[in-house]
């Protein structure tokens, strides 16, 4: 499979897609997309077009110097392993993936308890505001509720 480059905005043209224009003097342009042949025709440079990868380049904003490409040309070399340090890693692999679940637990567990008592804060708010409207029954046992509440975020304040 053959792939080849837009002529005018430099991106993959893959097999049976794009247009193919032949000048007379058998010079070939191929395009990824009708907007690049379009532009062709209108004579634009692709240099002053904004969206073309040779504008990016011309001012500096593509990455062509960058570590990733590196990456991938290397990736085509077989590496030399040394055995201990991947016996080392594999079996540190297990440890790690349990260590990251606690911390995973122990995070949500975090953010839960602030999100309770929040909620409770909120909750005791309302009924402060709206006590009018309840019976005098459960006014009076609200002050147990709130006695018995104090207790417990103290006992959650010292865990």
């Amino acid at each position: 499979m053959r792939l080849e480059k837009c002529w005018f905005c430099s991106s993959t043209v893959y097999p049976g897609h794009g247009i193919q224009f032949v000048r007379n003097d058998a010079k070939v342009f191929r395009f990824c997309r009708s907007k690049c042949h379009k532009n062709f025709k209108m004579k634009r440079n692709p240099r002053k077009v904004k969206w073309t990868k040779a504008y990016r380049r011309l001012r500096g904003k593509d990455m062509t110097q960058d570590s990733t490409f590196e990456f991938e040309r290397k990736r085509n070399r077989p590496e030399r392993y040394d055995r201990n340090v991947t016996e080392q890693t594999l079996k540190a692999i297990p440890l790690i993936t349990k260590i990251r679940h606690e911390r995973q637990k122990t995070h949500i567990t975090d953010r839960q308890k602030q999100g309770k008592s929040k909620q409770r804060q909120k909750d005791a708010k309302e009924v402060e505001q709206d006590i009018g409207m309840l019976p005098k029954k459960l006014q009076e046992t609200k002050l147990k509720v709130e006695v018995s509440q104090q207790q417990t975020e103290d006992n959650l304040m010292e865990e």
